[in-house]
């Protein structure tokens, strides 16, 4: 069983007139694998640990199912809590732990026997039960602490950065299993992460928060594709950025010019004039050796980073500004070396148009 999760004008203020979160307008989906993303300080924690019951908004109304919780106690909200350092009992064992929430609630010892065997199971754990936490490797802390959230069966599980204290295999790893757990139970997840690969990687739908407020709604390859804003095209993966005074040519259509020697064809006529900015990610820039009369800009590789499945180019452009390039490493295109001449080109489709 999951349950669908709306935020309506929350907000968090602290004493002081700190505001840690501002006037969020959010639908979680019944079943959704829904991430918080944002850079430290954003908001992301604060907002889930009230939809937890650690936090009492300041203003807004939070429903689960219909049903207001914004003043319900934690323990009686029926949701599930893996924190980002796992919160175990250091003395009890692997079994003591995950029956602990079974427990608080006087379920009787043959039910609780049962259900903990079970939760162990799904997290590959059986044989562990006797062991206490220092005696188990991250990534199997990482999972009692899953087991633990997910025993009472509840209708949202929540996480707040669990996979943040692993290495990156096991990282990895974790980010598959986890993904096929929630999908299993049918749990409604919200997840809080600050890595943007793990994000778009595990979630059905991003919130990408900044400076306590959503920025953007979407699923992964909107938000990837097609960021909204100046921020969520900077902090989602790498792009470049430009910004210029938007002209038009003598067929009326629109073009950002951002320098006397590069200017931007729009893929769409703002409707608003003036300045505006405009993305365009590393990979839909096509790289070929020389000068091209078909280029739409010309100038010098100056570095190169090696990523195993690709290569990451950073240009300086006959203008002085810098660029990135990326090109998959198939064996089948042209590499290029620092002090290389290229050209570069792009589709207009290929660049975002966003607000600032």
């Amino acid at each position: 069983m999951s349950a669908r999760i709306e935020l309506s004008g929350v907000s968090k203020t602290y004493d002081g007139g700190a505001r840690a979160v501002d006037d969020i307008h959010m639908t979680i989906e019944e079943g959704e694998f829904f991430s918080l993303l944002g850079p430290s300080g954003c908001g992301k924690t604060t907002t889930l640990r009230m939809i937890a019951g650690f936090e009492i908004p300041s203003e807004g109304v939070i429903r689960v199912a219909g049903a207001d919780i914004t003043h319900v106690p934690a323990h009686k909200r029926d949701m599930g809590m893996v924190f980002q350092n796992y919160a175990l009992f250091p003395h009890r064992t692997v079994r003591e732990n995950v029956a602990f929430g079974l427990r608080m609630r006087g379920m009787a010892r043959s039910v609780i026997a049962r259900k903990v065997d079970e939760a162990l199971a799904m997290v590959a754990l059986t044989g562990f039960e006797d062991r206490r936490p220092a005696q188990l490797s991250g990534g199997q802390q990482q999972r009692v602490a899953l087991a633990r959230a997910i025993v009472i069966e509840p209708r949202v599980l929540l996480c707040d950065e669990p996979l943040g204290a692993l290495d990156k295999k096991l990282r990895q790893s974790m980010q598959f299993e986890l993904k096929q757990l929630q999908k299993t139970l049918g749990v409604t997840l919200v997840f809080v992460t600050h890595d943007q690969e793990e994000a778009l990687a595990m979630s059905d739908r991003i919130a990408v928060l900044n400076g306590g407020k959503v920025e953007q709604v979407g699923t992964p390859v909107e938000i990837y594709d097609r960021p909204a804003t100046r921020f969520v095209a900077d902090f989602i993966g790498d792009t470049n950025l430009f910004r210029g005074d938007i002209s038009r040519t003598a067929s009326g259509d629109g073009v950002l010019a951002v320098a006397s020697d590069l200017s931007f064809p729009l893929p769409a006529m703002p409707s608003a004039s003036g300045a505006l900015s405009v993305a365009l990610r590393p990979e839909k820039i096509r790289l070929s050796a020389g000068t091209s009369v078909d280029a739409c800009a010309g100038g010098q590789v100056e570095s190169t980073n090696f990523q195993g499945g690709f290569v990451l180019y950073r240009i300086a452009l006959s203008g002085g500004r810098h660029v990135l390039a990326q090109q998959s490493n198939n064996g089948s295109g042209q590499t290029f070396a620092p002090g290389d001449a290229v050209s570069l080109a792009w589709s207009a489709a290929d660049l975002v148009i966003l607000r600032d």
